[in-house]
């Protein structure tokens, strides 16, 4: 498995925590986090492109049509979470994806920033 950055959700997830669009929650990630049922109810509206936004990952071997190739969420397909990013950012660290892991740390700078 080979995940990398993906870029185009890191620009998404700037624009809407300077639009505002945040929550600077209190708590675990688990609690907010969409659940597969979740996942599929938001498919079932928009494109696929829409749900990669949400994740800071992209795992290269998988088909760029399945849920499988996105990994790190942060939101919960509405709002940016600040539990999500610090969940996306300690995954990253563990994981060793670096790139993933600065993305996720520069992004909940900006939450905490932009929530004052």
């Amino acid at each position: 498995m080979s995940i990398s950055l993906n870029p185009q959700a890191v620009a998404y997830a700037r624009r809407l925590i300077q639009d505002g669009k945040l929550k600077n929650d209190e708590g675990h990630w688990g609690q907010h986090n969409p659940d597969a049922s979740k996942e599929n109810t938001f498919l079932e509206k928009h494109e696929m492109e829409e749900y990669a936004n949400w994740h800071l990952g992209l795992d290269s071997s998988k088909g760029a049509d399945t849920k499988g190739r996105y990994h790190f969420p942060y939101g919960d397909f509405k709002t940016v979470h600040r539990d999500g990013l610090i969940a996306a950012k300690e995954r990253a660290a563990q994981q060793g994806y670096k790139d993933i892991e600065k993305a996720a740390d520069e992004l909940l700078q900006l939450l905490e920033k932009e929530a004052k």
